[in-house]
């Protein structure tokens, strides 16, 4: 038999069903628990007073007067239709009250709404607007905060199509400290020029647009631009403007739509090309990163007229605490001259600095140990064979550049878990560019899961001059960690197989999240690519020193000027003790620009992994056959801005 509800449950079901008629029935609760409430009390201190009414209906004209004062309903005595005016313009100023507290907390409330959704116009002069949200906003923010450490006030700005407060609470964590520099998010898509202009762009420093992470980044990036110009009086950008698109079909739009003072990056090619110069000599992302962020010696202008009509051989060793490495003739800067170039007055030398104003003259050339100058070393020219491990969209470009500088008859084998025609079909694009006799190179797909040990044991690891490991496109449904994780695998049973076999293989690694660097199993002469960060300390860069992106350009094109890390053997004596001077002389004597070295002793010691750019001149050391020396080196062209569809960066033609 069912059990009947008991009074408690009837009567709660009785009161709930008495609130669901809406306002009213609110309201006359409140007013029923307030009067049972007010009137015994009331009542309670008109009886208990020392000065209580004598007669009945004084003492109920007390408990009304008193009920009245304490509920705000006048409390007047005296004939009903007095009560009743009472009562009537009570309630019309209470209602007036809680209407006008009501609108009051409305429209704070709206308020404080639209300020948590980043929807109202900053009015800052000389800030930095970053647009958009991906893996590079967290690099590009802290470096701009490191360049605004010495500044007394600074904001840094980012629009992006996210929750505020979360953007706020993930740079908090990402970021950390940022000292006198104010981050001031808004919210809402940055291709709409009305949420554009919230940013006060017109105002700004520069301005920074990052692709997002999705498939139509690059469009958004153009049309980002497209907004910017719409917010601008007459629809000429004139505020510098740094922008990265992935894809070259994309970058003439950037570049028009980023204007005349516009820098467009093609983020992938630029990658691909560090990827394939770190594959010949593992190390060189550790020289970009230390020349790129704002922490370490950096590009700067020198001024010294006391050089003009010397030889830009004798400014190589003028400095002792800076690193020449080109000259700025006319506004265009100059890498690696001829050393018998000579200066003329008005020409500013390009050095490697700790700051704008660090750089000072000293004759550093009686430090120099003629004796100690190794003979030069004989051309390798034998073929290479090159391991790439995994498949992703940056990979053919990864072939094409290891090959546009691969000695006739080179290989690359290529195992990944990817249709064999894909992989085949970007080799035979490729495999046709050589070192310019026209015998190419080769390129042989091989089907596998490179996270399985069966894979990579099968392969002779010891037949290869390198092997790069790329992380796989995130699939449908994977964490956007996956590829990492994935790579950290191959990572791990490529070092088993290293350490069975007695040879480390110089490896070269891809990866998204520089957070996972230090879990990576690599061995001192591996070399790791954080794709995003990379390219986002080189927008951060151009951003601050828009006067150095055709120093960029110069150093990540295909050809010309490059940073190379070669064999201190190859400059000096080993196992002797001589200074850093004698290094550059060395260089000097070979087209080259000495600019550092590192220390194969420390190779794996963190953080600098045995790196050291721009020692001291007079700064000695016993040079060992595992040691490498950095050097600016190619035949350097006046003038970056060439034609011929080059990836970064460029200054956008005019009209």
């Amino acid at each position: 038999m069912e059990q009947r509800p008991g009074a408690g449950a009837r009567a709660r079901y009785w009161f709930d069903t008495t609130l669901a008629r809406g306002t009213s029935a609110l309201v006359g609760w409140l007013v029923l628990v307030c009067l049972a409430v007010v009137v015994p009390a009331s009542a309670a201190l008109v009886w208990t007073g020392g000065h209580a009414p004598a007669t009945l209906s004084g003492k109920v004209a007390a408990i009304w007067r008193l009920t009245g004062e304490t509920m705000r309903l006048g409390g007047t005595t005296g004939s009903p239709a007095r009560v009743a005016l009472s009562v009537l313009l009570a309630l019309v100023a209470l209602v007036y009250v809680s209407t006008l507290v009501g609108l009051i907390t409305t429209g704070l409330t709206e308020r404080l709404i639209a300020l948590r959704r980043g929807r109202s116009k900053l009015l800052e002069r000389g800030h930095v607007v970053v647009l958009g949200w991906s893996e590079q906003v967290f690099t590009v923010v802290s470096e701009l905060v490191a360049a605004s450490a010495n500044q007394r006030r600074s904001a840094v700005a980012i629009l992006a199509d996210r929750d505020k407060t979360a953007m706020e609470e993930s740079l908090q964590s990402k970021v950390g400290p940022t000292g006198r520099t104010r981050l001031i998010c808004r919210s809402g898509p940055s291709a709409d020029p009305a949420v554009l202009a919230l940013t006060s762009p017109a105002t700004a420093d520069s301005v920074i647009v990052l692709p997002p992470d999705a498939s139509r980044s690059d469009a958004d990036v153009v049309k980002a631009l497209l907004a910017l110009r719409a917010t601008v009086r007459g629809g000429d950008v004139t505020v510098p403007v740094v922008a990265a698109v992935r894809d070259s079909g994309y970058l003439l739009a950037a570049r028009l739509a980023a204007g005349s003072r516009g820098v467009v990056l093609e983020s992938d090619t630029v990658t691909a090309r560090l990827i394939a110069q770190a594959a010949r000599r593992p190390g060189l992302s550790l020289v970009h990163r230390d020349l790129l962020d704002f922490a370490g010696d950096e590009f700067y202008p020198a001024a010294h007229p006391s050089l003009a009509g010397r030889e830009f051989g004798e400014a190589l060793l003028s400095y002792g605490n800076a690193s020449a490495v080109g000259l700025i003739r006319d506004g265009v800067p100059w890498l690696n001259p001829p050393a018998r170039t000579v200066l003329e007055p008005d020409d500013q030398l390009l050095v490697i600095a700790a700051d704008d104003d660090t750089a000072e003259l000293a004759d550093c050339a009686p430090l120099v140990d003629e004796q100690s100058v190794a003979g030069p070393p004989p051309s390798d020219t034998r073929p290479k064979r090159l391991l790439v491990l995994g498949w992703n969209r940056r990979a053919p470009l990864v072939l094409r550049e290891w090959g546009r500088n691969a000695p006739s008859g080179s290989m690359a084998d290529v195992v990944a878990d990817e249709d064999e025609a894909v992989v085949r079909a970007a080799c035979d694009d490729d495999s046709d560019v050589g070192d310019g006799d026209g015998s190419g190179w080769t390129c042989v797909a091989l089907r596998g899961d490179t996270t399985r040990p069966e894979t990579l044991a099968s392969l002779d690891l010891g037949s290869y001059d390198s092997v790069i490991v790329l992380g796989q496109e995130p699939r449908a449904g994977e964490p956007p960690e996956e590829p990492d994780t994935r790579t950290l695998v191959t990572l791990l049973v490529l070092r088993h197989l290293e350490r069975r076999t007695g040879r480390e293989l110089p490896v070269v690694t891809e990866l998204t999240d520089d957070g996972n660097r230090p879990l990576a199993p690599l061995g001192p002469g591996a070399d790791v690519i954080i794709s995003g960060k990379l390219i986002g300390l080189l927008m951060a860069q151009i951003s601050q020193n828009h006067h150095l992106a055709d120093v960029f350009d110069e150093l990540f094109s295909a050809g010309g000027t490059q940073i190379h890390l070669r064999s201190a053997a190859d400059y000096v004596v080993t196992g002797h003790e001589t200074s850093f001077a004698t290094v550059v002389a060395a260089a000097r004597a070979r087209g080259e620009c000495a600019v550092g070295y590192r220390s194969h002793a420390d190779a794996h010691r963190a953080p600098g992994y045995g790196l050291r750019l721009n020692p001291p001149k007079a700064d000695r050391r016993r040079w060992s056959d595992g040691d490498e020396v950095v050097v600016i080196a190619g035949e350097g062209r006046r003038g970056a801005v060439r034609s011929g569809g080059l990836p970064l960066p460029r200054r956008t033609p005019r009209g």
